[in-house]
């Protein structure tokens, strides 16, 4: 019979998980507002990988959805989550300055616009989120912005008139479409699917990929390939979050964050060569030959006013880049 001693040690051993880890892992959460399978899923599960192999696993990136991208940066802001990933339609509330880039016809493809983020320039306005209690961490994308409606064609400026679009809650969107007669409704990603079901808004404006990932053809008849505004994503942290990090495990991290970067360019790349075909296959009538001249000229009154209103100055130095 076994002594009260054996027994007793015995049942501590039961009493053990059956898989007790080796080691404490670090939870990170990053918050993203697209389906897993999207530009964005590609850069976050990317980022995670590396910096889960980077760190031999000391941390455990957590990937999450949220659909009202202002409340995820007020949450990293706070605390509550590590990080997300985000379009800079909502980030001009917290740091003005990137406001500049959501200016239509800024850039003349995407080569210009991922120039100018990797350049000093894009570098300078990451450094102005340390001020808000945020740390801009590297420049994402969503690509070119088309625009999308239930009720007609849009060949021309005279077709967006008296429109109702749902926009980000972005003052430099909706003055463009408020100059284009336009009727502009801004509104959390997370109302737009409903909002266009039920009429509230008749259409919508978002890069290629994303209206693929969000099967937005399923409530929008028509697509126009207008390119209007290149909507940068950004990555952003908590910086207690960071600074908590040793030097080496944070070097990882940004290391992560250039490869979760170079993934999510490279599937927008891909979204965007083969996601009209898809569009057109799912039903969706594409205005694919557009006069942004026209465009342009009928935006004339808003470009003035970002003029006043923004930094022309920085405005002008966009423009102007070209790489070395």
């Amino acid at each position: 019979m076994m002594n009260l001693s054996r027994r007793l040690a015995l049942a501590a051993a039961l009493a053990l998980p059956l898989s007790a880890p080796a080691f404490a892992q670090t939870q990170i959460t990053i918050q993203h507002p697209l389906p897993l399978n999207s530009h964005y899923g590609a850069g976050a599960t990317a980022l995670k990988e590396a910096f889960e192999r980077a760190s031999a696993g000391r941390y455990n990136v957590v990937i999450q959805r949220n659909d009202n991208e202002r409340e995820a940066i007020e949450s990293v802001q706070i605390g509550t989550i590590e990080c997300v990933i985000t379009s800079t339609g909502p980030v001009g509330n917290f740091v003005a300055e990137t406001r500049n880039l959501d200016v239509p016809f800024l850039f003349r493809d995407t080569a210009h616009a991922r120039g100018v983020l990797d350049s000093e320039i894009g570098q300078t306005m990451l450094g102005r989120f340390s001020a808000r209690g945020l740390t801009g961490v590297v420049w994402m994308e969503n690509g070119f912005r088309h625009l999308t409606n239930s009720r007609r064609e849009v060949n021309t400026p005279a077709d967006v008139r008296g429109l109702k679009v749902r926009t980000m809650e972005n003052q430099v969107h909706m003055r463009a479409f408020s100059t284009l007669g336009a009727l502009p409704t801004p509104m959390a990603f997370s109302e737009l699917v409903p909002a266009l079901q039920q009429g509230t808004v008749d259409g919508q404006e978002n890069p290629i990929p994303v209206i693929v990932a969000n099967n937005l053809n399923q409530v929008q008849r028509f697509l126009t390939l207008t390119g209007h505004v290149y909507s940068p994503a950004i990555l952003i942290c908590n910086p207690a979050m960071l600074a908590r990090m040793s030097a080496a495990d944070r070097a990882a991290f940004m290391e992560a964050a250039k490869a979760g970067a170079a993934a999510n360019r490279a599937r927008v790349t891909s979204d965007e060569q083969s996601g009209v075909e898809e569009l057109r296959r799912r039903g969706m009538t594409v205005v694919t030959q557009v006069d942004a001249g026209a465009f342009q000229t009928a935006l004339a009154a808003a470009f003035t006013e970002y003029e006043r209103t923004l930094d022309g100055a920085l405005l002008r130095r966009i423009r102007e880049w070209r790489a070395n």
